[in-house]
């Protein structure tokens, strides 16, 4: 087995780039974590944590190298409405695929290539997969953190194959990518996530507070502090603000695309208010298709539809939220008041004050009565 044959392979079924690196090129990763303090200690609960697989051999003894596979997700255009609420790299079905998916079947095809010259694969090993590719030089970084693969841009998934056997390596990626003046993406962030060139808050960016804001999750929870709610507009599972205002992002956006058949499919049945009071039945219909990911519980998915209904500020939702006020789930309940506060009008302050002699949950109580003071501040 050799580099050159793996290369080959991997671009013959798809793979836009493929690099190979030594399993022990990644230590690098572990430093520049800990030199964050605090900011990234998210990553103590999750199953993959790359400041842990960046020693791929704590987990695989035997581990000699790392292939990286870059995909282009962005090539078929997604429907406009489907894009306001969700990333596209969750539109095009990427991270953590079900195996009966497309993307699924790649990566296998990919590791029965390996395994039928003997070869040893981990693919469960939560590899810092961004510095990996920089580190194969087959991308380069953003000042958004985010990786660049030439004309697919930032618009790329990255998956990694940690194996038993030496092989040639690549070298890692040289100059930087963005001219020393430019700050697009740091000044249009709308939660200032991104607070130095190549550094970011993760609690203060969308897509963190879209999916990784879940109860049980070590120091996180579900709550999203008021003072982002208002900055998330109406995404609901990720963000693409920081890579559409690119400069290096321009021509692949601009580029002409077929429209993506099965998003296409599905837009007409994916809105906020069918999201807000979806039944276990459409969930399994329309939403775990699409994003099977991040969120397996409705319920997040139920509140992030009430926080892009309440930036909306349209009045067309208010039946839709009265209804989401009969929830069981106090959390939910609780940011459907938040966003009736925020469409504020006469309707929305008289539905809050009929449940607020309804309502069983104390904090739901408190909720609804902080709400209606604010809104009387307001009228006097």
């Amino acid at each position: 087995m050799n580099s050159s044959a793996i290369k080959e392979y991997g671009l013959s079924i798809g793979y836009s780039r493929v690099g190979i690196i030594p399993a022990s090129s990644l230590l690098g990763y572990i430093d520049e974590v800990n030199s964050r303090g605090d900011l990234y200690n998210i990553f103590d609960f999750t199953s993959t944590n790359p400041a842990k697989g960046a020693n791929p051999c704590l987990f695989m003894p035997e581990a000699k190298s790392v292939i990286v596979l870059l995909w282009d997700y962005y090539q078929y255009e997604f429907p406009e409405n489907l894009k306001q609420l969700i990333g596209k790299v969750y539109l095009a079905r990427c991270y953590n695929p079900p195996k009966d998916t497309v993307t699924h079947a790649r990566l296998n095809l990919m590791r029965e290539f390996l395994e039928k010259e003997g070869v040893v694969v981990d693919t469960s090993i939560g590899i810092p997969a961004r510095w990996a590719a920089a580190q194969a030089g087959i991308v380069d970084i953003g000042k958004n953190t985010f990786a660049y693969s030439g004309d697919s841009g930032s618009y790329i998934q990255i998956n990694t194959m940690v194996v038993n056997v030496e092989l040639e390596y690549d070298k890692p990626t040289g100059a930087s990518l963005c001219k020393e003046n430019c700050s697009f993406c740091m000044d249009n962030c709308p939660t200032n996530a991104i607070y130095e060139p190549y550094k970011m808050n993760p609690y203060k960016c969308i897509a963190f507070n879209n999916w990784m804001t879940q109860d049980g999750r070590g120091t996180v929870s579900s709550f999203i502090p008021y003072e982002l709610r208002e900055k998330m507009g109406t995404k609901i599972h990720g963000c693409d603000i920081c890579q559409d205002v690119c400069p290096h992002n321009q021509r692949k956006l601009k580029q002409k695309k077929n429209l993506d058949p099965y998003t296409a499919l599905l837009e007409p049945d994916i809105s906020l208010a069918d999201i807000l009071n979806m039944t276990d039945e459409y969930y399994e219909r329309r939403i775990k298709p699409l994003l099977y990911n991040y969120i397996k519980d409705k319920r997040y998915f139920m509140r992030n539809a009430a926080i892009a209904i309440g930036n909306s500020k349209d009045e067309k939702y208010l039946n839709d939220l009265e209804l989401a006020l009969s929830n069981p789930d106090a959390m939910v309940r609780k940011y459907v008041v938040w966003a009736l506060g925020k469409i504020g009008n006469e309707r929305a302050r008289g539905i809050l004050s009929r449940y607020l002699t309804e309502e069983k949950s104390e904090e739901v109580k408190e909720e609804i009565a902080h709400v209606i003071s604010a809104l009387d501040e307001l009228t006097t």
